[in-house]
């Protein structure tokens, strides 16, 4: 799930930067600094915006450096249990496929693909259902459930995501565009009932 949430934190200078524009300065040290970086509770830091110093910088002794203190506004990411959202297919591995959903990738399981067995060819990066002969392959968009979430605070690019799509109205967008043969089996069912009901009235 994507949010804005307002953040104040601090921010070194060097000297170097002294004399320049500081608004320029912290909004690149900012943006340098803590984009793709994991805040506890809120997620990945997207994107810094609205970037202002506040107050005057402090020089500590010794270190030469001012540290300022900065608020910003940021679009932060958290994955979410039972949350459904969209994604890219990136790679094809022998267990599965990873696919990018917002800045992190998450890992679909070959059991979690679809309603069927799924023979995974890596090196050709192709997953294919032996039944209905669907397949999966990288640059695919797909939907999916997250269900299973382990962030990592230090680095988000290490968090730990798990997806399935083997739930109705989720998988590659070339299925969901497909007819379901379920509903077209059920509605010839439902069709001789009718006229049966019929019959028995007459």
């Amino acid at each position: 799930m994507y949010t804005i949430t307002k953040f104040e934190d601090t921010v070194r200078i060097l000297p170097e930067k002294f004399g320049e524009d500081l608004d320029k300065v912290v909004k690149d040290i900012v943006q340098k600094t803590f984009e793709g970086t994991m805040r506890k509770g809120n997620g990945i830091i997207v994107v810094a915006q609205n970037i202002q110093a506040i107050g005057d910088g402090i020089v500590i002794h010794g270190d030469g450096a001012m540290y300022q203190k900065v608020a910003f506004d940021a679009l932060t990411f958290m994955p979410n249990l039972q949350e459904v959202v969209n994604g890219i297919v990136c790679e094809i591995v022998e267990f599965g496929a990873f696919c990018h959903i917002g800045p992190i990738d998450a890992l679909i399981h070959m059991s979690q693909i679809m309603n069927d067995y799924v023979e995974v060819d890596a090196e050709n990066e192709l997953i294919t259902g032996k039944e209905k002969k669907r397949t999966l392959k990288v640059g695919d968009p797909i939907r999916a459930r997250i269900v299973a979430v382990s962030m990592n605070e230090l680095s988000a690019r290490e968090s730990k995501i798990g997806l399935t799509m083997r739930q109705p109205a989720l998988g590659a967008y070339e299925w969901l565009n497909e007819p379901e043969e379920d509903s077209i089996e059920q509605k010839g069912k439902n069709k001789k009932s009718r006229k049966k009901r019929g019959k028995g009235k007459k």
